[in-house]
């Protein structure tokens, strides 16, 4: 298996002993199949299935975006439009915070950018320990179907790197389908979420990151 391909629950992807089950994959009698509908890949002898329809699933290490809806004595608690309710500690963010003016550092209706470092049964741990995290100013934010997020970002990065470079913009891409866009002008930015809205509507075109490279070059010569 060499290039991605449009899988159903039930179909089998892989035969032989060289391979490794994946996400949305099972092994049985030597065969992997997919129990998801999505786009199998295969990378060094590991096959997975990228899911093409369902919600998002907090996992750890995600990179997420996501909004302060309330402000407490020791933290941020954040909407990431999951299920489970998401909280930014004061001992994860990498520098002092005064706690008697939370509010100055972020304040409620502020979008942010995170990691998640823990799932428990109180929720979801945030972190901005990290480099590219923190409170997100300025530019747009957008919202696709997380499962279409694999096919923006692109293998190794390439679909957003491609967009980056064809737009100028800053892009943050969150795993649970909030983009952040930020362009030297809104022109930038508006191009660049066009170009993210039509990866997330043509997801299931092979070779996608080629069609992304004539679609630029058709919008720039209008």
């Amino acid at each position: 298996m060499t290039d991605r391909k449009i899988v159903i629950p039930g179909e089998v992807i892989a035969k032989g002993d060289d391979y490794l089950p994946g996400e949305g994959t099972e092994k049985r009698n030597g065969e992997i199949f997919s129990i998801k509908f999505g786009l199998a890949e295969e990378t060094n002898k590991l096959v997975k299935v990228i899911p093409l329809s369902g919600v998002y699933q907090p996992r750890r290490g995600n990179v997420v975006i996501g909004k302060v809806e309330n402000v407490t004595f020791n933290g941020w608690v954040v909407d990431l439009k999951t299920a489970d309710s998401a909280f930014l500690s004061i001992m994860e963010i990498p520098r002092y915070v005064d706690k008697e003016d939370l509010g100055s550092v972020m304040d409620i209706g502020d979008m942010l950018v995170a990691k998640i470092y823990s799932i428990n049964k109180r929720g979801i741990d945030l972190t901005f320990k990290l480099k590219g995290l923190g409170k997100l100013e300025g530019g747009m934010i957008i919202h696709i179907n997380p499962n279409k997020v694999p096919r923006v970002i692109g293998k190794e990065g390439s679909m957003v790197s491609l967009i980056k470079d064809e737009t100028g913009c800053q892009i943050t891409v969150g795993q649970n389908g909030f983009i952040w866009i930020k362009g030297n002008k809104i022109e930038d930015e508006l191009f660049a979420k066009k170009a993210i809205l039509y990866i997330a509507e043509h997801s299931l075109i092979h070779g996608l990151t080629d069609e992304m490279k004539n679609w630029f070059d058709k919008e720039k010569g209008k």
